[in-house]
Order: C-alpha cells, then structure tokens, then sequence
C-alpha cells in the first residue's frame, strides 16, 4: 500500500506538478503527503554567535515558513494530511533520510522543464534524490492530467540482479491496480538472444521471482537498434501510462542490461518514469 509519499518542494513549477501528482496518488490511497523543504541557510549563518546574524537567519526561516504555507494552500489539497517538513540545508540525500524515518513509500519529483530528463539524470537535483533513495521515486515531467497507470511498462533484462526491483514493483503496481508488461529488447549482434535462449532464461527469472510462470503472458521481446528506442517505440505501441527503471543507487542510472539504460529513456519519453532501487 502507498500510506507516505515524499514531495520535495523548491517553489518551482516543476515541483507544483509532482505535488498535484502526489496529490491524485494520496486521494485515491488515503496516503500522507510528506511536503518536504530544504533550505539553502549557510552554516556560518545558523551558528553564528553575531546577534544580527541569528535574527536575519530567524528572519529568512520564517520567511520560507510562510512562502511554504503558502505554496500548499492549493485547492487539490484540499481534505489531504499534508505534513510540512522543513529542513536548513539543500543536502539531497536527506530526502532518503526523511523517507526511511517517516517511513515513506514513494518519492514525487518533477522534472526540469522542455530539455527533459537529459540535465536531471546528469547531476541536478533529481538524480541525486534517485542516487540516494531506497524507495521507488516518481518523476513527472508536465503537469499530471491523470495518476491512472493502468498499463506499465518495466524494462528488463531478466538477469539475477533484476530480480529486487522487479519484485518491488510487481508488488507496488499491484496495490495501484496496474498491470505490469516487461519488455527485453534485442539488439543486433553480438548481444542477441534467440527467442529458445530468451524463453529459457525468462522462465528462470519469473520460477525465481515469483514462484510460477502467471506473469509469462505479460513479458515481450521487441526487436530494436537502441535499447532507449525499442522501450519507447513499445510504450507508445502498448498505450502505455508509465515506463519502470532500475537503478544502482548511488551509481546512478543502472548498467541495466547487456549494454545499459541510458538517460535518454527519460529524456525522449512524455510519460512518468519510475526507478526502482536495484
């Protein structure tokens, strides 16, 4: 179940789009929103012994208070449990800090406008959130019209280390009644599986994960000349509301498959996209 979800809040657009995404998610879940906040204050400027350091520190606190409170007076909110949560300092894997703390199930982000996710998962903020975090993080790159994932798409490589996240996320789309299509992409090669050599090893990767073969029905090959493309070409095929993504963590973006997932998935994809702690 989704009872916690964790919106890092900069007053940007970008981050009003994750907060109304988090919000359709919370009215649907009767989850918590987590409004979280960090400060750019110096150290310097908190500790300083000088009076008229601690009262001007005192007064940009306050200040960001009130820009906070009023960011979240938003009609969507409306009759949702908002928790504000303030912290001093922009350190980004705080955000996992707070999120195993409160004991969150999700992370909400928006992405960083028209060039898409390319400067998101090189360094910007985002990535580092998607470095640190542990729980699945939701980047949203316009404004959400619908939170409905009813069809989503997970890329897949169907090697051991694939097996973690494919498991959080049959159990997270689950409980947001979506169904789950995994898609492996072949390229050509010296990287190509015959289809008996793909069906062998998807067999084992499902007996292993999931302890029978019920998922078998939603798995599929497509044939492409980039990884990135043939997920794309896929998502859009299948009407999909979602494409799911692995990651290393503090790695960055994961060495998914045979070749690997580069930013580019993100960067050329209109839908959201989940990544799941590898």
């Amino acid at each position: 179940m989704i009872q916690k979800i964790i919106v890092p809040i900069d007053f940007s657009k970008h981050s009003e789009y994750a907060l109304e995404a988090a919000a359709a998610l919370a009215q649907k879940h009767n989850a918590e929103i987590l409004a979280l906040h960090m400060l750019e204050l110096s150290n310097a400027l908190i500790s300083d012994d000088d009076n008229s350091k601690q009262a001007e520190a005192v007064f940009f606190l306050k200040l960001a208070a009130q820009k906070f409170n009023d960011f979240l007076d938003k009609p969507y909110l409306k009759d949702l449990k908002i928790t504000p949560i303030v912290k001093h300092f922009k350190v980004f894997k705080e955000v996992n800090d707070v999120a195993q703390e409160h004991k969150a199930d999700l992370i909400v982000m928006g992405s960083h406008g028209t060039s898409g996710f390319k400067e998101i998962f090189i360094g910007s903020n985002t990535e580092k959130v998607v470095r640190h975090a542990e729980i699945p993080v939701l980047v949203v790159k316009h404004h959400p019209i619908l939170m409905d994932f009813g069809k989503v798409v997970f890329a897949c490589d169907f090697s051991r280390k694939a097996i973690k996240p494919y498991i959080n996320a049959t159990h997270l789309f689950k409980t947001l009644g979506a169904t789950l299509h995994l898609v492996y992409v072949n390229l050509p090669g010296t990287g190509f599986q015959s289809s008996t050599e793909m069906e062998i090893k998807v067999t084992d990767f499902l007996k292993t994960a999931d302890g029978n073969l019920d998922n078998l029905e939603n798995v599929h090959y497509v044939n492409d000349y980039s990884i990135e493309q043939g997920i794309l070409n896929f998502a859009s095929t299948k009407g999909a509301d979602l494409i799911a993504v692995a990651t290393h963590g503090r790695k960055g973006l994961a060495h998914f498959f045979e070749g690997s997932i580069s930013e580019d998935i993100a960067n050329h994809s209109a839908l959201p996209v989940m990544t799941f702690r590898i």
